[in-house]
């Protein structure tokens, strides 16, 4: 039985699930002496640069160009090499919905994934009948379109995984105490700004936050990185079909 006093709604399975995978943070002492905090923000200043310099280059390519997949898997080895440079990181734990155990957060990133998409799918009704936000997501789609879709999935999912051991990971661990989570996001939402595409920016904006709830309720990496790559495979799959029916079928 329910226990008296608390709100019918917070009964409902999913705002369990929400309050579990993006409210109460799991207990954890993560703290770094002066010195390896430092060297932490050294490491993370000279990647971030890198990366947005190699991303920027990576989506001035034409779509087919056989250099992005050289370009965009030298940013997925910057990032990595990045984080692991950096310091430790941490996979991290999760609540379970009924609060009685902690473990990995595997399950439940893929199901916060999956509502990730599920949000995005929607705002693409909205995309595709404004001719301007879908010629700027069709510019992305177009480096899948026009180029060996096996060796884009791969790419999709390293360079996902990569970015959020370098986020929510070590560019997370070197912000500090104070806002993390909006500076990581708006940070990332920046880097992005490389890729002179408004779209990737309001996405990264969105999906930055998401993780790095994530990343502030878990502790660590694993989850944002399963929700990031759970997010991008989707999109890679479902946004090209689901954006040439909806324009379609537009006026």
């Amino acid at each position: 039985m329910a226990r008296p006093g608390r709100a019918w709604w917070s009964r409902l399975e999913v705002v369990r699930f929400l309050e579990a995978a993006l409210v109460r943070a799991v207990p954890r002492d993560h703290l770094e002496s002066d010195r390896v905090f430092r060297r932490r923000r050294v490491v993370v200043a000279v990647t971030a640069c890198l990366g947005a310099v190699l991303l920027g280059v990576s989506f001035q390519l034409a779509p087919g160009d056989p250099r992005f997949y050289l370009t965009t898997g030298a940013l997925a080895l910057v990032w990595t090499l990045g984080s692991l440079v950096s310091g430790p990181l941490h996979l991290g734990w999760a609540h379970t919905r009924s609060g009685s155990r902690l473990v990995r957060p595997v399950v439940q990133s893929l199901a916060l994934g999956l509502l990730a998409v599920a949000v995005f799918c929607a705002g693409a009704v909205v995309v595709a009948r404004v001719p301007v936000l879908r010629d700027h997501v069709n510019d992305v789609l177009d480096h899948a379109r026009f180029s060996l879709l096996p060796v884009v999935t791969v790419i999709t999912v390293v360079n996902g995984v990569a970015e959020e051991l370098f986020f929510r990971g070590a560019l997370y661990a070197a912000i500090g105490r104070r806002y993390p989570v909006l500076v990581s996001t708006g940070l990332y939402a920046l880097t992005t700004v490389a890729s002179a595409n408004p779209m990737l920016v309001f996405a990264a904006a969105v999906l930055g936050l998401l993780v790095g709830r994530q990343r502030r309720v878990t502790g660590g990496v694993l989850g944002p990185m399963v929700t990031h790559a759970t997010w991008s495979l989707s999109m890679l799959f479902l946004l090209p079909v689901l954006l040439g029916a909806l324009a379609g079928t537009s006026p």
